[in-house]
């Protein structure tokens, strides 16, 4: 006998004992079969770890099904894993609860798939497979396919979907060739987050708030993918969106430590803010927050993404960064400045952003005027409105008069 035929031989022998111990209802034999550090990931209901977990877990279901059976209908090896085809039928009459839900007297009767992991006579993995959503509806949870309460509700869940739609996100805005802006946030929709169009897809700059994470997601698949973020800077309201795209991340170095941890809040001074801000603000930050990232790699001065040049604006933020495109005068700015009140929401002239984000506004005018000397003839920052015709003026008047 091979190695390989021993191995598989192992994976269906240990499969066969465990589904053995499942169909005598004898949690302790299932767990005897597990690896003390294995995880059991039955995908859409639980994860496993370590054999009291796993024992634990059918005790609760073995006590909801009291006449629960699970056949083997089938089972695969290969190498160091075996697949087992599985018919599972039973009464959900308690007198146990599962998962939360009261027995209902349901009858169930649910086919999956597990794929276990073996090493040394023991499961260190396991992949389980079933529809979830058969299973909610076989037990009363949900509503039976095509009744006209599934229908009902599939209309609810529908409206819901284009009411949520309508107040997290715009639909994409044409900025410039290629360029896209999303505005989001309620009521006034002064989060800005950009699509560029590049091969393959669109790099995100900017990440917004969370809420606005599902419109970006579609908009980007619209466009062919969203290849990766980029963010302007780490604050809660401009990395938003990025946890929940699962593409990679990229930042300034000076701002990686912040976007991987608190999003930059060490350094604010509430305290600069009115009495109603500062209640306000703290919880719209961490409403707005999509939590920490993971920094895949780090952006400078110069670097190219998508058709733009990196420029370092610091000030605002340590990392803060912007995209500048030569061809037409374009800068994507993140939070340079501001051309809203962050305390009341109105928009207005273009300004110093608040002292109370910054990390040294001194720096943040310096970088103002930096943006000023490139001479943009359009300038779109992180919030509300840009700065169309004089845009060097503007930017002028802001660095110095506010």
């Amino acid at each position: 006998m091979s190695s390989k035929d021993a191995a598989i031989t192992e994976a269906q022998a240990v499969a066969i004992s465990y589904f053995a111990a499942v169909a005598a209802r004898d949690s302790v034999g299932m767990a005897a079969c597990w690896a003390d550090d294995g995880v059991d990931h039955i995908f859409g209901f639980a994860d496993l770890k370590g054999p009291k977990a796993v024992a634990d877990y059918f005790d609760e279901l073995f006590a909801a099904f009291p006449d629960l059976e699970m056949s083997v209908v089938s089972t695969t090896s290969e190498a160091d894993r075996c697949a087992v085809r599985w018919l599972m039928t039973g009464t959900f009459a308690g007198p146990g609860s599962f998962q939360g839900v009261d027995p209902t007297g349901a009858r169930i009767e649910m086919e999956g798939c597990d794929v276990l992991t073996v090493a040394s006579g023991k499961i260190t993995g396991n992949a389980a497979y079933t529809d979830g959503a058969e299973f909610a509806r076989q037990i009363g949870a949900l509503p039976e396919s095509g009744s006209k309460t599934e229908e009902r509700l599939t209309a609810l869940t529908n409206t819901r979907t284009k009411i949520g739609r309508k107040f997290a996100a715009s639909e994409p805005e044409a900025v410039a060739d290629g360029v896209w802006v999303i505005r989001g946030g309620f009521p006034s929709k002064t989060m800005n987050v950009y699509l560029i169009e590049e091969e393959g897809g669109v790099t995100v700059f900017d990440g917004g708030i969370k809420a606005m994470t599902n419109s970006v997601a579609a908009a980007g698949a619209r466009f062919g993918g969203i290849n990766r973020v980029v963010l302007g800077h780490a604050h809660a309201d401009h990395r938003g969106v990025a946890p929940g795209l699962a593409v990679p991340v990229f930042c300034h170095q000076a701002d990686k430590a912040d976007a991987e941890s608190d999003g930059g809040e060490h350094y604010f001074q509430m305290d600069k803010l009115d009495r109603h801000a500062r209640w306000l603000m703290p919880r719209l930050l961490e409403h707005w927050d999509g939590g920490p990232v993971d920094v895949a790699g780090t952006l400078d001065e110069g670097d190219e993404v998508a058709g733009f040049k990196v420029i370092h604006l610091p000030g605002h933020a340590p990392g803060l960064i912007g995209l500048w495109r030569e061809s037409d005068r374009l800068a994507l700015v993140s939070d340079c400045f501001y051309t809203l009140d962050p305390q009341t929401g109105r928009k207005g002239f273009a300004r110093v952003p608040h002292s109370a984000f910054n990390l040294d506004t001194d720096q943040a005018r310096a970088s103002i005027l930096k943006l000023a000397e490139m001479e943009p003839a359009a300038a779109w920052a992180g919030h509300a409105d840009p700065l169309l015709g004089d845009v060097r003026s503007l930017l002028e008047t802001a660095a110095r008069e506010t």
